[in-house]
């Protein structure tokens, strides 16, 4: 009698017998996949194997980086890529995860190192005309494109790169696992599959993964738990300035802050950061100081600027932008205990400069 089908919920990976319409772990709603029968015994991937030794007796390894050739980056990094380390990087369509890598790898290329830039979303010629506009060129940048793994294993077992780039992890499918591309079942699969390999070659691979509309990668979230480090390229595409952030990073810090601007020639590294979080108001201007915030390993400048009027009626308004409303609520209740300004009945409003 065959089995009936387990159920997961593909945001957050949280398993049922059944199918249910919200998820109990996410509270996400129309979110579950069957997942499908365990394969026949001899046809599953092996994976790798390393015989259990003592601790002591286990080689040391100098920890060696391959430099991104962006400053921001690397400090976001920790330094660079680790060898045999895995990074997914998120971010909205259009805010310039692509860029940014293909960047990244046309530098590391022109280092010396073997670049292979694997694409399941758009064509050589199409990848062509984007590096072109950014400048890349590079010898060793290999570039490929397709939507099968074993295709993409194909060109990494000819190259033996240093490091490799798929964008993006959710249009890449494996031929011998049921679901379509993106599904619960492939993502998890072929990202396994690309960290282990990764693991046993010694290169980086860097999985360049889309967001779902609360902002965190499409997937289940086991994908998060695969991978080395996670990075976030967050910013507005109506404006220049992009923020990389590290939610996971096991190799370096998760409190760094890599800040980009958008040009004609692609993402740069921003020289004096403190530009970015002041603003240009006349120095001595009330409700406008500059206060220097330790911001990971770099003080930065930032501008902080608050505004209060009367209430016209019902309760008073309390707004921050890039302040937390739960600190203005006890700065505003301890100046109205200790400092003794009478604020129940003003608008209030704060914010910083750059968001």
């Amino acid at each position: 009698m065959p089995r009936s089908p387990s159920w997961s919920c593909i945001e957050c990976g949280h398993g049922s017998p059944r199918r249910l319409g919200q998820c109990p772990s996410c509270q996400a709603w129309n979110t579950y996949e069957a997942e499908p029968p365990a394969p026949v015994a001899g046809t599953a991937w092996a994976g790798v194997r390393d015989r259990a030794r003592p601790i002591a007796e286990i080689p040391e390894s100098a920890e060696e980086r391959i430099p991104t050739g962006s400053r921001e980056f690397d400090r976001v990094l920790g330094g660079g890529f680790v060898r045999g380390s895995t990074v997914l990087v998120g971010g909205d369509p259009g805010v310039g995860k692509s860029t940014l890598l293909l960047q990244a790898a046309d530098r590391v290329a022109q280092s010396g190192r073997t670049v292979l830039y694997l694409s399941a979303e758009e064509s050589g010629p199409q990848v062509r005309m984007r590096g072109r506009r950014l400048s890349v060129d590079a010898q060793k940048l290999l570039v490929g494109n397709g939507t099968s793994l074993l295709d993409f294993a194909a060109d990494i077992a000819t190259h033996a790169p240093d490091l490799v780039i798929v964008d993006s992890i959710q249009t890449v499918s494996l031929p011998d696992l049921p679901g379509v591309p993106g599904s619960l079942v492939q993502v998890r699969e072929c990202a396994a599959r690309l960290t282990a390999t990764a693991k046993a070659a010694g290169f980086t691979v860097v999985l360049i993964g889309h967001v779902t509309k609360e902002g965190s990668v499409a997937g289940p979230r086991t994908l998060e738990h695969l991978v080395d480090a996670v990075l976030y390229v967050e910013g507005d595409r109506l404006q220049d300035y992009r923020l990389l952030r590290a939610v996971k990073n096991r190799f370096g810090s998760t409190g760094e802050l890599g800040i980009f601007q958008m040009s004609a020639r692609g993402l740069e590294d921003v020289a004096n950061p403190s530009r970015y979080f002041s603003s240009r108001s006349p120095s001595g201007t009330p409700g406008s100081v500059v206060t220097p915030a330790l911001i990971g390993t770099r003080t930065l400048l930032v501008d902080v600027q608050a505004l209060t009027t009367r209430a016209g009626f019902g309760t008073p308004a309390r707004r921050a932008t890039g302040v937390d409303p739960t600190r203005l609520a006890v700065l505003l209740a301890v100046l109205e205990k200790r400092a003794g300004l009478s604020l129940a009945a003003e608008d209030v409003f704060v914010a910083t400069g750059g968001g």
